[in-house]
């Protein structure tokens, strides 16, 4: 025989009833929802590094886009379209100040050009913290 006691009508107690099904947080997540990095931690801490339950083997091998940013400068398209081969363009950026390291267009990094077999490279001499990554991110 059923027991019809009013602790057993309902089988969802109050911590699930608040919860949304897995159809409402798909719609959620579709409408475009932000969520600060404290929130996508499940303990709520900052962490320099991730989880070390965390694979990242199925990651490693994705190829992702460095590029270095010197500087920029806004100028006007009548002096745009006057440019022609040995115009010289000044940059908002000293000569003596270190470039931007860029992956996949978010700062990851401050370094010095540095010549390597007669092409380009990039001295990394301040690395941006993970967390300040993602905070970067979020402010874009």
């Amino acid at each position: 025989m059923a027991d019809n006691s009013p602790e057993h009508e309902n089988p969802e107690d109050e911590s699930t009833a608040d919860r949304p099904t897995p159809e409402e947080s798909q719609e959620s997540q579709a409408e475009g929802e932000e969520f600060s990095p404290e929130e996508l931690r499940a303990d709520g801490a900052e962490s320099d590094h991730p989880p070390a339950d965390v694979n990242l083997d199925l990651i490693l091998d994705v190829p992702v886009c460095v590029s270095l940013r010197i500087g920029s400068t806004d100028i006007a398209i009548r002096d745009l379209v006057r440019l022609v081969e040995g115009s010289v363009v000044a940059l908002d950026r000293e000569s003596t100040e270190p470039v931007d390291v860029l992956v996949n267009g978010t700062l990851i990094a401050h370094g010095e050009i540095v010549v390597v077999d007669e092409k380009f490279g990039v001295r990394l001499t301040d690395v941006v913290s993970p967390a300040e990554r993602i905070r970067n991110i979020n402010q874009a």
